[in-house]
């Protein structure tokens, strides 16, 4: 038989099987490399793809991530930028390079080429700053063109005043970053001048602001007072100025003269949106004044869910009900139903405190925090009454649906999943790899060089597309939280990032997951971990205690004079180190870490164990501590701590707890994310 024809089919099948499994072979082979490189590859793998890739895009890339985490961009300008954004980033760092290197002529080069060609990059500001030494018009240009961007700043703050220019780096500092280094300085010398080159009126109202913003209200108001005769006097001054001096006066311990100003304020504004935020100031106070009160115009205090639960306290809770239904997304209208809830359940009222916390099924979901303080206590109202399968359900639906804290803790231990809460005796805590994830800014550019880890070319490019007047959305917010913390600001970012957990009801699961990771972040390990050791210590409870001390500042030094990372007073310093210290001696963070462990172990042994109190003591004191009533300590905890009767240490107590747990669930699901973020993929 002739095999022939049948023995070429096979073989031209066989030719198109192999022609096509490469095909699909190269297919794959594309796609692999075609995947956004982050910096959770390895440095093999980034040498690969810079090796190997087909595209000079993901070379080029692969290039960056390599420089980012060694820290050495020698060599990337052979790469063939063009007109690729990223060049901006490679010329800025070659600029710095040259200039670390004594090579001041290439340095100059290098920042005329960058400012060439890409004018209007982030990066271009690095070089107006420099270049602007020896041609002042380019720093004039930097201050109109990218004026949040920290170089512009940074040449704001070294502007002495002179006639050509007046005040004009203080002006700025004010009006775009008057929280930068120097600025106060600079600002207050703006205000007290009376020479020929004295702020204007309009200038002086951002100057007020400026100081304002810093928590300095009486010379805010001095900075005004001090214009010209004729000039608008303060109580006349704009709004937000009026509303900003108001507030600075009343944090400052001026009551008199911020509650004066402020309602100044909404008799002369009755309209602006600033008079709803003085309202809310002035019905600030637990048990707040019905004259003042009463003299805020009534077109305001209709619009105000403020004024109406300030009026519900005094009036002991009656109208709570009707005002919970009117204002239900309303913060004022949370905290008035957590008071009042809080007071029904220290009097073991459990119907009232079910009925507090009841919500309708079809209202939103409070912010996470609040929300899991309202499920555990609704929870607990259930079981007093007598329906544990109520209560079990909602406990179930606390632990199994959001992050770990404290409140998600009391649910688990209350259904018995829940390990005891042991802090002496803790077995070494392993380190912690902390994966990449997508920053989701609006602005595409700052999540390609988050992606490539260049963070703090991602935290400049993103501040200088902002104006810091303008409130940012919330999951601006959080991009802004995250990248503070990535270049070291975390004293701004844990405040900021805290605030608007308290807030934030409508975020995505993945923008939840990335609060409640940003919330704890991982900072000055290399001390703690030690320190904890040393102590036999959870690593876990010495993160906690530093995030809620100093957040995680270790060069601040407290109004009642506690000192660093864990905010330690001097003389408890001293005795535990059985030495005089210097304060810089103990503000040095490995110290401060070994000092801190120890007088928490000092405090464990003294309560035989007992984490409430010893966290507790931290903040008040054994002395005082050992004071208060132990009922309830051994059934009930959370009751214990609600019952603490310093307000100051039962916050401290619930949010030390809250943070342990988080650090010690981030690892926790408690949502699946849909989406993997925006502006992530390569073009």
């Amino acid at each position: 038989m002739n095999q022939g024809p049948r023995l070429g089919t096979l073989l031209l099948l066989g030719t198109a099987a192999l022609t096509g499994f490469a095909a699909w072979g190269g297919q794959r082979l594309l796609a692999h490399w075609h995947q956004p490189l982050t910096p959770d590859q390895s440095a093999a793998q980034l040498w690969t793809t810079y090796r190997w890739a087909i595209d000079p895009q993901q070379r080029r890339e692969a290039a960056l991530l390599m420089a980012a985490q060694t820290g050495s961009f020698d060599g990337l300008q052979s790469q063939a930028w063009g007109t690729n954004p990223l060049g901006a980033v490679v010329l800025e760092q070659a600029a710095e390079t040259a200039t670390r290197r004594g090579k001041q002529g290439h340095a100059r080069e290098l920042w005329h080429d960058l400012l060439t060609r890409f004018p209007h990059s982030a990066a271009s500001a690095s070089a107006r700053r420099v270049l602007g030494n020896q041609d002042p018009a380019l720093h004039q240009d930097l201050l109109k063109q990218q004026p949040s961007h920290p170089a512009a700043l940074s040449v704001a703050a070294s502007m002495d005043p002179n006639p050509d220019i007046g005040h004009q780096g203080a002006i700025h500092l004010a009006r775009w970053g008057a929280r930068w280094p120097g600025a106060f300085k600079r600002i207050s010398q703006a205000c007290n001048d009376n020479s020929s080159i004295a702020p204007k009126t309009t200038e002086r109202q951002w100057l007020a602001r400026g100081l304002a913003s810093l928590g300095d209200g009486q010379g805010a108001l001095q900075c005004l007072e001090r214009q010209p005769p004729g000039s608008t006097p303060p109580s006349s001054s704009e709004p937000s100025t009026q509303l900003a001096i108001g507030q600075a006066l009343l944090r400052g311990g001026h009551t008199k003269e911020g509650t004066e100003l402020l309602l100044s304020l909404t008799r002369d504004h009755p309209q602006a949106s600033a008079s709803i935020e003085a309202a809310r100031l002035l019905s600030e106070p637990l048990r707040p004044s019905k004259q003042v009160l009463d003299a805020i115009p009534v077109s305001v205090q209709k619009r105000s869910a403020a004024i109406a639960t300030a009026r519900v306290r005094l009036a002991d809770g009656e109208g709570a009900e009707e005002v919970l239904q009117r204002w239900p997304d309303d913060p004022d209208a949370w905290q008035l139903q957590w008071d009042l809830a809080r007071e029904a359940l220290l009097s073991e009222n459990w119907e009232k405190t079910r009925s507090l916390l009841t919500r309708e099924p079809s209202a939103q979901a409070l912010p996470d925090p609040l929300e899991t303080r309202r499920l555990y206590w609704l929870g607990w109202s259930e079981s007093q009454l007598g329906d544990q399968n109520q209560a079990r359900t909602i406990w179930q639906q606390l632990a199994s649906q959001f992050p770990t804290g404290y409140y998600h803790w009391l649910a688990t231990e209350a259904l018995g999943d829940a390990k005891p809460l042991k802090l002496s005796g803790a077995a070494p805590t392993q380190a912690q790899v902390v994966s990449w994830t997508p920053l989701n800014s609006s602005q595409s550019f700052v999540n390609t060089l988050w992606r490539l880890g260049l963070q703090r070319q991602a935290w400049e490019t993103w501040r200088s597309g902002i104006d810091p007047s303008n409130p940012q959305s919330n999951p601006e917010q959080l991009v802004e939280g995250r990248l503070r913390l990535a270049v070291g600001d975390s004293w701004m970012a844990l405040d900021q990032l805290r605030w608007l957990s308290l807030r934030w009801r409508s975020a995505s699961c993945r923008e939840r997951i990335d609060l409640q990771h940003s919330q704890h972040p991982r900072l000055f390990e290399d001390v703690l971990r030690p320190a904890a050791k040393a102590q036999q210590l959870p690593l876990e409870l010495l993160f906690a205690v530093s995030k809620q001390e100093s957040r995680f500042a270790s060069g601040v030094t407290s109004t009642a004079g506690a000192i660093g990372l864990m905010q330690l007073m001097p003389a408890t310093a001293r005795e535990l180190a059985g030495a005089q210290l210097t304060e810089d001696e103990i503000r040095e963070p490995k110290q401060n870490a070994a000092l801190g462990a120890a007088y928490l172990e000092q405090l464990l042994q003294h309560w035989q164990g007992d984490a409430f109190r010893s966290i507790a003591s931290y903040n008040a004191g054994p002395g005082a501590v050992g004071s208060w009533s132990t009922q309830a300590l051994d059934d009930a905890p959370a009751l214990w701590v609600e019952r603490i009767p310093y307000p100051e240490t039962r916050y401290y107590t619930k949010k030390v707890l809250d943070n342990f747990f988080g650090y010690l669930g981030s690892d926790k699901i408690f949502c699946k994310p849909t989406l993997n973020g925006i502006g992530q993929d390569m073009p």
